[in-house]
């Protein structure tokens, strides 16, 4: 029936959308409505509350816009409402592109739109609150501050709620704000919840806020679209001894069996140079190095790398070479150290965390929208609603515990029918963790067999990488170094120390 109604809709027109959205619908590029918005805007329109299932990237915002814009529409013939909908959103950035949506949308009809987040002086956002926006989209604990702490706002004339994604917002750091939002808000308004997964939480909250809900399904329970690739990358967690040093030696060139000294590839000349990023990383020129030499840099990899990742993440990189990349990380600290290493290795790489300053993370996410930056590495922060078009490639450099991150994480690539391709780092301690994910999207991923020698040529580099990287966070004499980066520094000191420790008590043991 879903498919038969979606043959016979052909444009927003049809949905029952007004004239003026058609026409900003049509000036954004939206063209005709997806499998979500045919289903869920004409029950939208009738006033309905609505539970909704839909895959990543499929037009989930839309179909809650605007049949809101246009109900908005209506009532300010007679009156101009104010708070007149919410939408609580759980990042910061996401809710920033939810209002850049709304206002989009309704820049013919002057909406006013407030965002209400943390990381931002909360004296600009009660300015932008006593002008009466018809639209707030907020994070849960910036809302409740002001519905506690900000002279005269209330949301009782609120109309219409939306939880966008729900899946995240009902965990529990968003759980006890989201149930004082619920008592300070009427009852008498429509509820809208929309999300990619569905939990039991889910259902929960469904039975807690919404009056007799449509319940709308485009995709099953736990799916990806089919214009994703997604690629398993089997990195061993570490080497032996024997075997590194044996690779070593079998890497290198003898052009003469009496010489002394034996050449190894070396990066570091490409960087102090600051030649071109756009150059292969195999083309590198080489050093000459003794037997005492080579040694001392077995020696040296087996410190600084017990685990290759970063050897893995370059190759993955390399798939699609100067595509726009986003690698997804477990730790913030990782973010800024894995940002500095691929930089000194010539790529255009931009950290973004939870720990960062709003403007520090907006900024950086403003480089890698314009292209000033082609990979982005980033925790989970970023997994959840961002809508950038132009990402080619998502590398997941941990895998996520939580098997239902993996969908929200790859789910930033192959957006509204693209193509994508999703590449999973994994060694043989997260094999089970890995077997779950697959488990629950139903799908056996093809695996990438890179040759080892390349893997091992790219070792090289990497450590000498990651050298730099750390004797760029201290001058000689271990005195930091001041002025612009501290910040991201320190957040690396402390991720090499904690790895560091990690790899001697496991020596130790």
């Amino acid at each position: 029936m879903a498919g038969e109604t979606e043959e016979a809709v052909k444009t927003f027109a049809d949905l029952g959308i007004c004239e003026q959205l058609v026409e900003a619908c049509e000036r954004l590029g939206w063209k005709n409505p997806t499998k979500i918005q045919v289903e869920a805007i004409p029950h939208a329109l009738q006033g309905k509350d609505l539970i909704a299932l839909a895959q990543t990237g499929s037009g989930k915002t839309a179909a809650f816009a605007l049949p809101t814009l246009q109900a908005l529409l209506q009532a300010s013939v007679t009156s101009v409402p104010a708070f007149y909908a919410c939408i609580l959103s759980p990042t910061r950035e996401l809710a920033i592109q939810i209002a850049e949506q709304f206002e989009a949308l309704g820049s013919d009809i002057g909406l006013r739109c407030a965002v209400l987040v943390g990381g931002v002086d909360m004296g600009l956002q009660t300015i932008a609150l006593a002008k009466r926006p018809h639209i707030v989209v907020a994070t849960p604990g910036r809302l409740l501050d002001h519905l506690s702490n900000t002279k005269g706002f209330s949301l009782r004339t609120l109309k219409y709620l939306f939880n966008h994604p729900t899946y995240r917002l009902l965990n529990e750091e968003f759980e006890k704000s989201l149930d004082e939002i619920l008592t300070a808000i009427p009852q008498d308004r429509k509820t809208y919840l929309f999300s990619a997964t569905m939990t039991m939480k889910v259902r929960k909250l469904q039975r807690a806020c919404l009056r007799n809900p449509v319940k709308i399904e485009v995709a099953s329970k736990y799916s990806v679209v089919e214009t994703l690739r997604q690629q398993l990358l089997f990195c061993p967690a570490k080497y032996k001894l024997g075997d590194l040093f044996f690779k070593i030696l079998s890497s290198a060139s003898f052009p003469n069996p009496k010489c002394s000294t034996y050449p190894v590839a070396d990066l570091s000349r490409n960087l102090r140079t600051g030649e071109s990023h756009n150059h292969s990383l195999l083309c590198c020129p080489v050093v000459w190095y003794s037997w005492i030499d080579i040694v001392l840099l077995v020696l040296r990899l087996c410190h600084y790398s017990p685990q290759f990742l970063e050897c893995y993440l370059v190759y993955a990189l390399t798939l699609k070479s100067g595509a726009s990349t986003m690698v997804f990380t477990r730790t913030c600290d990782a973010t800024h150290f894995l940002a500095l290493v691929l930089r000194n290795l010539g790529l255009r790489a931009i950290p973004i965390n939870g720990h960062m300053s709003q403007c520090k993370r907006l900024g950086a996410l403003n480089k890698f929208k314009a292209g000033e930056c082609n990979i982005l590495i980033c925790t989970d922060v970023a997994s959840r609603g961002l809508d950038i078009p132009s990402v080619d490639m998502v590398v997941n450099y941990d895998i996520p515990t939580n098997s239902k991150d993996y969908i929200h994480r790859v789910g930033r690539t192959a957006r509204a029918g693209r193509s994508g391709l999703a590449v999973s780092l994994v060694n043989q301690n997260e094999i089970g963790w890995f077997k779950q994910i697959e488990d629950l999207i139903g799908i056996r991923m093809s695996d990438i067999r890179p040759h080892q020698e390349e893997i091992m040529l790219l070792l090289k580099r990497v450590t000498e990488a990651k050298r730099i990287s750390q004797k760029q966070i201290k001058e000689p004499g271990g005195q930091k170094r001041k002025g612009r980066g501290d910040e991201d520094e320190e957040e690396i000191e402390k991720y090499m120390s904690r790895k560091d420790r990690k790899f001697k008590k496991k020596n130790k043991g």
